[in-house]
Order: C-alpha cells, then structure tokens, then sequence
C-alpha cells in the first residue's frame, strides 16, 4: 500500500488528472481495491437502486485481450487494473432488499420503506429501455468519479475509457441483456507524469438567476 498523507478534498480533486502511463510492475492488492470499491459504492444513486456493477480485470492475460477491444489503449495492458463499471438496467428488481436493509438497520421507517417499494414498483417496469439505460449511465458516472477521486487519495491514478467495443466486451465477458457496459477506468501507479488540461471559464458554463 502507498504511503499517503490525508489531504483535502479540494486538493484531490486537483491533483487528479486522466494518467495513461504506468508502472507495470506495480500491483494493488485485491484488498486495497476492494477498499476503494466499498468507498466508491457510498455514491449516490437513483432511488438509492445502485445500478451499478463492477468487473475487475487483474489478469495479465485477460488484459492483453481486453486491450484489444479497448482500441490498443496501452494503459489496459500496463495498469495494475481495468475496472470495468456495467450499469443495471433491472435494477429497481433489488429495491426490497435494499430497503429492508435500510429498515432493519433502523434507517427507515417501515411505513416509508413500503411507500417507496410500492412506488419504484409501480413506475421503474413501465419505464423504457433507454430510460433505465440512461438511468444506469447516470450512476455509473457518479460511481466512477467517487472511484477515481478516492484512488487518488490513496496515491493511486486513473483513466476512464469509454472509447471500447462494446458488443465485443460483451461477449468476450458473457455479459448478460441486464447488464450494460459503460466505461473502463484503468487504476494503478503513475510512472510518468499525465497531460495539464484547461478548463472553460466559470461565467461561460454557469449561470446565476
């Protein structure tokens, strides 16, 4: 595990920046990993559904394939790992049991589990596809940035890649119609230094009224 100070979140959120150049002999261990999922995973979500799912490529092999359908990004091959986030589009079909675990660990109360449970259930089934597909996109971005910003933290770097096959992951992958990928995100040790980027000023993608 990396040695890091606490720092602000202000200045993780600085120091992260898209790195495509790794170490490849450096390795995070399942453990580490699982930590910064479990951290990541507090996300917010649509109607606290967690759409969200994760497909961790450690597999030397498994990533000189995965490199292949990921465009020849030679970040898929070197990092200590691909993780590959895949958004739930039934995932309203886990809202009982994710508000009985609300209620049982005296979050809720059961009056407010039972309207919720009744409401997802009487729209999330009628929604369309695209719907419940932008849905799963939404929170997998949200998922993804907590992800990123807490490897940061951590020392670690990131890169998210969305430009892959993705029927070609799919099968590669066996992914079920539930599932859809959505980006990749490349996590490991920096070994070179990654692109300064600009910003557009605030007054131009903000507005006060």
């Amino acid at each position: 595990m990396l040695k890091t100070s606490e720092k602000s979140l202000s200045t993780v959120i600085k120091e992260r920046k898209s790195v495509r150049v790794y170490d490849p002999e450096y390795k995070i261990s399942r453990e580490e990993i699982e930590e910064i999922l479990n951290e990541a995973i507090l996300a917010p979500s649509s109607s606290n559904l967690q759409s969200w799912r994760f497909l961790v490529i450690t597999d030397q092999e498994t990533k000189r394939e995965l490199r292949q359908i990921a465009n020849n990004q030679e970040q898929v091959e070197t990092s200590s790992a691909v993780i590959a986030v895949l958004g739930d589009v039934d995932a309203y079909k886990n809202v009982e049991k994710i508000y009985k675990s609300g209620f049982d660990a005296g979050f809720i109360d059961e009056e407010n589990m039972n309207r919720i449970i009744n409401n997802t259930n009487n729209t999330y089934p009628y929604a369309s596809i695209e719907a419940r597909k932008n849905i799963a996109s939404f929170d997998a971005g949200l998922v993804s940035m907590q992800l990123m910003l807490i490897a940061k933290s951590k020392g670690y770097d990131t890169v998210t890649m969305g430009g892959f096959d993705k029927e070609k992951f799919i099968q590669r992958f066996n992914i079920s119609d539930r599932y859809i990928p959505i980006v990749l995100i490349s996590l490991g040790k920096a070994a070179g230094p990654a692109f300064n980027t600009t910003r557009m000023p605030l007054e131009e993608v903000a507005k006060f009224i």
